[in-house]
């Protein structure tokens, strides 16, 4: 207990406000159930910095390892997840929109591949696991529960067939958009002012998308579209749909946060909204605090409920974090500041993990029940001019 009084003296200092109790509780409800952060970029900074390669690499500490230590966008090790206790993170494979039509599938595969290999590397702190069953027995075996979110429709090339394979290969989540239209879905910047939407949501295709992967057990995320997809997906989908890393648009108007009309409609399909921390995002600025992101979680918290909020840091995909949450080991910080704002033990539990636990739950019961009614695989294949009118195949995009 003197150890936690002394960690907790020397975050007062930068943030203020909790008591040592408000501490004591936060450390409390995060040794007992796991914190599940649902995005992290972590895979994608292995390919930039180190081409993937493990060999030598030691994730122990990068605090002062190069190129990590200087590089703007690392915010996460071992050692941090740990005193930030972390019990499960999703690992985001994602690369940008050039490589749409082009060369996006085959590096979607070797991100899945790197972010197993990392798992099973560190498999002292590290546990691979694809339901919401593994997240709970790693938990319990002291490991951090690891899983795959992929970041982009532009990453399953228009095909059914890859978003099953990916699936098969521990996939959890596919977030419908990133930065840019796919054939089938509208993203987030065509919710700005000026600019048209090409579909106005989904398309028949994208509907088929979210089907199957209803029928998959997968969660769709909803990050990155636009509302209007928002809308359409929600419409669509049997299972609660997940914003793996978004925040509140009321709090911060910007195309990549939830509109209200949208909050609404995610309450009565059980879903998640995960909070992100970046400025951009929780500020609509190039800085900011806990603070902000605090007024996200409460806003929603406020206008839908407790039952619909999680955690989404976005850290390693991001070139800045807010001040009092400046990298994965600040959580207990930001716990212990909701604690003393009158947050309790259950509502703490709910935001860590709780509420994201039994999103995936249901999406699992999902699952079981099209198995049971003789749901079979969706055939359709988008039409080829959809693809071949955009396709830069010829062209291919050097990674780096």
């Amino acid at each position: 207990m003197k150890i936690l009084c002394l960690m907790f003296n020397i975050i007062t200092i930068s943030i203020g406000n909790p008591t040592n109790l408000d501490y004591v509780k936060a450390v409390r409800v995060l040794d007992t159930h796991p914190l599940i952060d649902g995005h992290n970029d972590f895979p994608y900074n292995l390919l930039r910095l180190r081409r993937n390669k493990l060999e030598g690499f030691d994730f122990y500490d990068l605090t002062s390892v190069e190129p990590w230590a200087s590089d703007e966008s690392s915010f996460t090790d071992l050692k941090r997840l740990r005193a930030g206790k972390v019990g499960a993170q999703f690992w985001v494979v994602y690369l940008d929109c050039s490589h749409q039509y082009a060369d996006a599938v085959q590096w979607a595969y070797e991100q899945i591949d790197v972010i197993k290999r990392l798992a099973t590397k560190f498999s002292a702190d590290l546990e691979f696991v694809t339901t919401t069953q593994g997240i709970e027995d790693a938990f319990q075996r002291g490991k951090i529960a690891s899983l795959v979110g992929v970041e982009g429709g532009h990453l399953i090339g228009s095909s059914l067939g890859v978003l099953r394979t990916m699936y098969e290969l521990g996939a959890r989540y596919l977030t419908l958009t990133h930065n840019c239209n796919t054939p089938w879905a509208d993203q987030s910047g065509k919710d700005r002012p000026g600019n048209e939407p090409e579909f106005n949501g989904l398309t028949l295709f994208g509907m088929d998308i979210v089907r199957e992967m209803n029928r998959l057990g997968m969660l769709i995320d909803l990050s990155h579209v636009s509302s209007t997809t928002m809308h359409d997906a929600l419409t669509v989908s049997r299972s609660p749909v997940i914003f793996s890393h978004s925040g509140a648009r009321s709090v911060c108007d910007h195309p990549r946060n939830v509109p209200d009309d949208v909050l609404f409609r995610l309450a009565q399909n059980k879903g998640i909204v995960m909070v992100v921390f970046y400025p951009g995002f929780s500020a609509c600025a190039s800085t900011a605090t806990m603070e902000d992101v605090i007024a996200h979680i409460e806003y929603i918290r406020n206008l839908i409920g407790v039952d619909f909020i999680g955690i989404g840091g976005d850290y390693d995909g991001v070139s800045s974090a807010p001040v009092g949450l400046e990298d994965v080991s600040k959580y207990p910080s930001l716990f212990a500041e909701l604690s003393f704002r009158g947050w309790t033990e259950e509502e703490l539990v709910k935001l860590a993990g709780g509420n994201f636990l039994r999103v995936m739950r249901e999406a699992e019961k999902v699952k079981l029940d099209m198995e049971s009614e003789g749901v079979q695989p969706y055939e359709d294949m988008i039409d080829e001019d959809e693809v071949l009118s955009r396709s830069n195949c010829s062209v291919p995009r050097p990674l780096f």
